[in-house]
């Protein structure tokens, strides 16, 4: 661990809920014996620069299951609002006493531990200090998506955020503010793998779960410990494979 990394706390929350309008109950779906939830904790357990693995869902009964499944795995579940899920996710951060706080969604089973330690090697490492920092969708596949963001501006955003859509989706208040919070963003390894194309590697509907499905008992027998760039080498050797999803639209934050 880095110099910079032991003067902070950092607690990665994903943010799990049964409810989808797509793919209801979708991160409890099950791939090699273990729900999609399970294998992103774990995977979520091995960044090095991570102090604890949180997940955050709300507190309604319909996510019984997700706590339930957090008992299983012997991962910390905060619980709170529904719809406020900027509310949800700032006190499950101060309630674990982070420093910094990484977010991620409990959708992306495929979520690259690697890639957390260097989106938080830029973060903790920048001077002057960075506010927040993500790997940079458009470069990597979608799914594997992260944010860095410094307890001072997630509470700034807690406290000051009042539009509806600035509340539900947690970042929006600050990276929409680069007057106001220095922002940063993990750059490309190397050259985009154009030949595929845009890639979903996240779990929001059928088409998505057929592809991570795949993905994942492909490499898991092998490679247990697999990075995202050998989910690429196996989507080269089975091009057919990106396809499944093509034509599925991301839906929009708005």
């Amino acid at each position: 661990m880095t110099a910079a990394a032991q003067k902070h706390r950092v607690v990665c929350i994903t943010q799990a809920r049964m409810g989808s309008t797509r793919l209801p109950g979708k991160v409890l779906l099950t791939v090699a014996g273990r729900t999609l939830l399970a294998h992103q904790v774990e995977r979520l357990r091995r960044a090095a620069l991570v102090d604890e693995v949180v997940v955050a869902t709300s507190d309604r009964a319909a996510d019984d299951a997700i706590a339930d499944q957090c008992r299983v795995l012997g991962v910390a579940c905060f619980r709170g609002s529904e719809h406020d899920v900027l509310d949800r996710f700032c006190r499950a951060a101060l309630a674990h006493h982070a420093d910094v706080a990484v977010r991620v969604t409990g959708d992306c089973p495929l979520i690259d531990p690697g890639l957390i330690d260097q989106l938080l090697t830029l973060f903790l490492a920048a001077d002057p200090p960075l506010d927040h920092a993500s790997v940079d969708i458009g470069y990597y596949p979608r799914g594997l998506d992260a944010e860095a963001i410094s307890m001072t501006a997630l509470q700034a955003a807690w406290q000051e955020a009042r539009e509806p859509f600035e509340r539900e989706h947690v970042t929006p208040f600050i990276y929409r503010r680069p007057d106001r919070f220095r922002l940063g963003s993990l750059p490309p390894a190397g050259p985009a793998p154009v030949e595929m194309g845009p890639q979903r590697w996240c779990v929001d509907t059928v088409e998505d779960f057929q592809l991570v499905r795949r993905l994942l008992e492909t490499l898991l027998p092998a490679k247990p410990h697999f990075t995202w760039t050998d989910c690429l080498d196996v989507l080269r050797r089975h091009p057919d494979w990106v396809l499944l999803n093509r034509d599925v639209v991301q839906k929009p934050l708005a």
